[in-house]
């Protein structure tokens, strides 16, 4: 799985939005996510949070809230291997049993998931 993440208010009015600007389907959804998508394509995903701040583009005080998901078949291998490609581990994990959240050298959040 490779998709693309963007944060936002309410999943549904966005997934809807570029479903019908993209003709993407919706390949699963949840009451905090959506993704679009096709089979064994990369896909976008619509993450509900509660706080949401739009970005203030091209102002940058308030930054775009977008990562990438990259799906991997074994979580510490694949963890292992972005930190000695330079990625960097922030000290906040919020579901490390399912997914690690890494930062880019440049500092961009990142996610990895044996989730499908």
């Amino acid at each position: 799985m490779l998709s693309v993440d963007f944060d936002c208010p309410d999943p549904a009015e966005l997934a809807r939005f570029y479903g019908n600007a993209l003709g993407l389907p919706v390949v699963y959804r949840s009451d905090d996510f959506i993704l679009l998508g096709r089979e064994n394509a990369p896909g976008l995903g619509f993450i509900r949070v509660a706080d949401y701040r739009p970005p203030t583009w091209p102002d940058s005080s308030q930054g775009k809230q977008a990562h990438m998901e990259l799906g991997v078949d074994d979580l510490d291998a694949a963890h292992a291997r972005m930190l000695a490609l330079g990625a960097v581990e922030p000290p906040v994990q919020p579901h490390p049993d399912e997914r690690r959240v890494l930062l880019d050298p440049a500092g961009h959040p990142f996610c990895i998931s044996t989730q499908d």
